[in-house]
């Protein structure tokens, strides 16, 4: 089992959840978050001030799968988020070693569905 955590354009996410569920993932968490790579902001005027905007809108995505999935959930979520400009995102694959479905006290893969 593996968790997989994205970041992404907040626009991309119709496109991204439309992969993801082409390929038969449905199961994610969505959380807006603020951050910035390598784009490192931009600069703005805001009443004759000066201001440097250095954390950027962005969207996280967790999604819980089983070995088979890894693969399709990594691929749908960069054909839906790559644009290929600075600032498409990262993607990172974790091991998950437990999970737990609350409602039938199932286990592991079972519990990921």
């Amino acid at each position: 089992m593996k968790l997989i955590i994205a970041y992404i354009q907040p626009e991309k996410l119709p496109s991204v959840k439309r992969a993801l569920y082409d390929r038969e993932i449905r199961k994610m968490s969505v959380t807006n978050c603020l951050g910035c790579g390598q784009q490192g902001g931009y600069h703005e005027t805001y009443r004759g001030v000066e201001m440097e905007v250095n954390l950027l809108k962005k969207i996280r995505l967790e999604i819980g799968v089983n070995d088979d999935f890894v693969k399709a959930t990594i691929d749908a979520i960069v054909e839906g988020a790559r644009s290929g400009k600075i600032g498409d995102g990262k993607i990172f694959v974790l091991d998950l070693p437990e999970c737990i479905r609350i409602r039938t006290g199932e286990t592991g893969h079972d519990a990921i569905g």
